[in-house]
Formats: structure tokens, C-alpha cells, sequence
């Protein structure tokens, strides 16, 4: 295994995590007595596999259901001060149901104390506001830390760069869980500002939220190779020294294998990642070039906020580009289908054609207008299937 600094808190990092999204087995907060005998056995030999391979690093959250239970039934199995133990709990705009959270998952993981404590999903203002103002989340969580429970405070986010930024700059927090990928690259400003707050940078989901990588399209396939995507994607992400640990979603003890397999390549990354780079890059200029404007522009396309009906231009028009440039089908429609049904995690609307008309008033350029237009309904047509939630929400 190979190790990264951790920011500020000096622990000395993974370069992969276990996480503990997907070895649950239920969304669901459930009675020991209902977890399946082989369910539990298999978490705990996952673990066991994350620890011989130097993964020490587990985490999990409040929201994943039975996850911190369970893992908290198997870590009794093993040294305590060996293990980087993180759990997550979303804020809230009552204090007190923080701490009954906290101290839900404390009982829980069967533990003393958590080495990180993020906070789970500042993602707005609201959830900003919750976390950072005065005797909000945050002071509760000071309290938290000087009583030992735990040592470590960060925050997760799924929001739009103002708001990490802005939490980033609070000066407040020792790491922070976000989104980073070779399909997803406008976070890097954020990771340059935690950057030099000497903060923590821990990757949500490579596996999944990068891409479905580990079913990929035929055409991603060939356009990695000698890789696969989802080796690809790890060195991608790890050869940036300010991202220190990518976060696995771990169902069974063989998920672990292809990303410590990569590590064969760990001291010759730039070499081995440039040329699939290169190839990925030029499906993407072409499908940009044809677009003809960043769609990432923020004077040129509003926020969902401020479009009619509340479309997410921006993430559908990225969603689109997936899909043209690299048959990214089923990902683009899981992602699709999320809209209006992801809250603050996935915030805005699918495309309502009776509105396309009345984002005229609110672009203007003719051309581009008609361009977004013909995109919003095209992506519309194929990607629109039943709507989708989010796995914590999936009870």
C-alpha cells in the first residue's frame, strides 16, 4: 500500500479507503437480530482483506443504515488503535439531533471515540448555515472533540464550488470529502484551495460516481486500454499529489483487488495515464468543439436556480457530452433521473419541454439558446427513464 499525509491532521493515509456504503445490508436502521449470518461474516472479512492489504482507513455514516452497526460488530474483532475510523452525519438545523445521531453512532461502531468526524452534505447555504454559525453543528461538534470522541473534523460536499469554497475558506475544518474525476474536473479550484489550508482531500466514490466504471461502455474499454476505466480513473485521480485517498465501495473482499493492482504503476503515473489522456481528451474536444461555448460558463448559463422550471442546464449538457463522447449510457441516465429527486445532493430539474421556450429571456445568444435547446430535448428523449433516488434514500 502506498501512504499520503493526510493535511493537517498528519495521519498518515491510504492512498485507497474502505468504504462502507455498499457492504450494508440494509438502508434501513434494522435489529442486529435481522442481519444475515453470512451478510455480517462477509463485512468481516472484508475488513480483514482492507487490513492485510495496509487499508486501514474505514468509513461509513449515519445514513447508510445497518453499515455502522455492522461494522461496529466486526471491528470488535480487531485492534482499535490500528484503524482510521470515520463516520459522517448530515446537519441539521436542530443541534440536539446532531448529537443524538453522533452518539447513535458511537453505540453503534462499539467504539470510544472516531479519528473523523465529517460533517455529511454541505451542500447550500441552508446546510452552510446549519454547520458554521454560531451555536450551530459546528460548535456542538468543538464540544464533541474536546471531550475525545473524536479528533478530526471535515465536511463532505456535493454542492456547487461557492459553497465548498466558502467552507473551505471558514477556516474551520481539517479535510474535506468531494467529487474529483477524470469526467468531473471542475472541483479541481476547491481541491487548490483546501490545498493550501493544509486540509485533507478525500475522493467520494471513484467507482460509481466517476463513472460506473466498474461497468464501463465497450467504447470507454478501448479508449483505456492497456487499463481498464476504473484502473485508469485511480491513477488518473492519484497523480495529483494535493488528493490523498480515494474512497472504495466495498461489497466484497475481491473489490479491493483491481485498485491494489494499479499501485504496480504508482511511481510512473504520468507516463502510464498520459497517452489514454490524450485519446480521452480528444473524444471529449470533439464533442466540445461541436458545442461551440463552455457550458460551464456562469454569465453565459444560469444556475438552475435561476432557469425557468428549474432545469439543471449544466448538468444535463455535461451529462450529454458523457454520452456522446463516451457511450456513457447507463450512467447518464442514472444521473438523469436523479434530477428533482436528489434534493441538495443532486439539486435542480430534468428537462421540461413546455419551459424551453422561456429560457430564451434568460440566454442571450440566439444561437446558443437554439443549440441548448436541441441538446436539452435530445438528452431528454434518450436519457428520461423512471426516476431515480439516491441509494440512502432507497428504503
Amino acid at each position: 500500500m502506498k501512504y499520503r499525509r493526510f493535511g493537517k491532521t498528519d495521519i498518515n493515509m491510504p492512498v485507497f479507503s474502505c468504504g462502507g456504503m455498499r457492504f450494508n445490508q440494509s438502508w434501513e436502521d434494522k435489529p442486529y437480530s435481522e442481519i444475515e449470518k453470512t451478510n455480517q461474516e462477509n463485512i468481516e472479512i472484508v475488513i480483514d482483506k482492507a487490513l492485510s492489504l495496509g487499508i486501514n482507513h474505514i468509513e461509513t455514516a449515519r445514513s447508510y443504515g445497518t453499515s455502522e452497526m455492522q461494522l461496529g460488530k466486526a471491528l470488535k474483532n480487531f485492534k482499535r488503535e490500528k484503524i482510521i475510523l470515520q463516520t459522517k452525519i448530515a446537519p441539521s438545523e436542530n443541534v440536539a439531533d446532531f448529537t443524538k445521531k453522533f452518539e447513535m453512532s458511537l453505540n453503534n461502531l462499539k467504539v470510544d471515540y472516531v479519528d473523523l468526524l465529517s460533517i455529511h452534505g454541505i451542500n447550500d447555504q441552508l446546510t452552510y448555515d446549519w454547520s458554521i454559525r454560531k451555536n450551530g453543528i459546528l460548535s456542538e461538534v468543538r464540544k464533541l472533540q474536546n471531550q475525545g470522541l473524536c479528533k478530526f473534523v471535515g465536511f463532505s460536499t456535493h454542492g456547487p464550488n461557492d459553497i465548498i469554497l466558502k467552507t473551505i475558506q471558514s477556516g474551520e475544518f481539517d479535510y474535506v470529502n468531494l467529487h474529483w474525476y477524470y469526467i468531473f474536473q471542475k472541483n479541481w479550484p476547491v481541491i487548490d484551495a483546501a490545498n493550501t489550508r493544509d486540509m485533507g482531500v478525500f475522493i467520494i466514490s471513484p467507482n460509481d460516481k466517476g463513472g460506473k466504471l466498474y461497468s464501463p461502455s465497450q467504447k470507454l474499454v478501448e479508449l483505456c486500454k492497456p487499463l481498464s476505466p476504473m484502473a485508469f480513473n485511480d491513477l488518473f485521480c492519484l497523480s495529483k499529489s494535493q488528493i490523498h485517498t480515494l474512497s472504495l465501495g466495498i461489497s466484497n473482499p475481491s473489490d479491493f483487488d483491481e485498485h491494489v493492482n494499479t499501485l504496480q504503476y504508482y511511481d510512473d503515473i504520468e507516463k502510464v495515464i498520459k497517452p489514454i489522456v490524450e485519446k480521452l481528451d480528444n473524444e471529449l474536444n470533439k464533442i466540445q468543439n461541436e458545442l461551440g461555448f463552455d457550458y460551464w460558463n456562469e454569465e453565459l448559463i444560469p444556475t438552475w436556480e435561476k432557469t425557468p422550471g428549474g432545469i439543471n442546464i449544466k448538468n444535463i449538457i455535461w451529462l450529454w457530452h458523457l454520452y456522446k463522447a463516451f457511450d456513457m449510457l447507463e450512467y447518464a441516465k442514472g444521473r438523469y433521473n436523479l434530477l428533482g429527486n436528489g434534493g441538495h445532493w443532486f439539486p435542480g430539474q430534468k428537462v421540461k419541454l413546455s419551459k424551453l421556450k422561456i429560457i430564451e429571456s434568460i440566454i442571450n445568444n440566439s444561437k446558443v439558446y437554439d443549440t441548448i435547446c436541441n441538446i436539452l430535448t435530445e438528452t431528454h428523449q434518450i436519457l428520461n427513464t423512471q426516476d431515480e433516488k439516491r441509494l440512502s434514500e432507497s428504503k
